[in-house]
């Protein structure tokens, strides 16, 4: 097999969540480092899949999890972003906290937005930034509250971030801060509670 047959067929197994199929490939010279036509690794291909032993095996065997694609996604920013709260924990020993999404947003960011609270108590658990503002001015806090829906999920992630010690006085760029504006009233609560204006 050529090696970019054997660099095709260890991010389709990885994708597939076949870990027999990831070791037998890496042991006979797959590069653990190869990218498919986005610029996924297999480590990247398995995060998006949730696929939790190929992830670990190839965690352990070295795969980069700060490899960016074509997108700008890594195996721990898209962890973090979607939830993948096992596979997030592996990649936290080498993550990058500091690196950014194409919104220019920290892990912790897409994952207030999209209702993850186990990822953001995880990520809360690191030294990750916690009023990082993104491309859009918003922080982790803002995107709970502005693209949240005010309910228990929401509601539950910006307790944690605020209890964290997130800056509730950060505006967006029109100095706006939503919660009051869009009557989230336990939203408003906790944020009140914790000096915002």
């Amino acid at each position: 097999m050529s090696q970019d047959g054997a660099d095709r067929n260890l991010i389709g197994a990885a994708e597939r969540g076949e870990l027999s199929a990831v070791q037998k490939l890496l042991s006979q010279g797959a590069r653990i480092e190869a990218r498919d036509s986005s610029g996924r690794t297999a480590l990247l291909v398995a995060a998006h899949g949730n696929r939790i032993e190929v992830a670990r095996l190839l965690i352990a065997q070295g795969a980069d999890v700060n490899a960016k694609d074509s997108i700008k996604d890594t195996p721990f920013l898209y962890a973090g972003a979607e939830g993948r709260v096992e596979i997030l924990k592996m990649t936290l020993a080498k993550a990058n906290l500091k690196d950014t999404n194409r919104y220019g947003g920290t892990a912790l960011i897409p994952a207030a937005h999209h209702g993850h609270v186990e990822a953001v108590k995880v990520l809360l658990g690191t030294a990750i930034e916690k009023d990082h503002v993104n491309n859009l001015g918003w922080t982790a806090l803002l995107e709970a509250v502005i693209l949240g829906d005010g309910g228990k999920v929401h509601t539950e992630i910006v307790r944690l971030l605020v209890a964290a010690g997130a800056n509730v006085n950060i505006a967006d760029r029109d100095g706006v801060t939503h919660a009051k504006r869009r009557n989230y009233a336990e939203m408003v609560r906790i944020l009140s509670g914790a000096g915002a204006r």
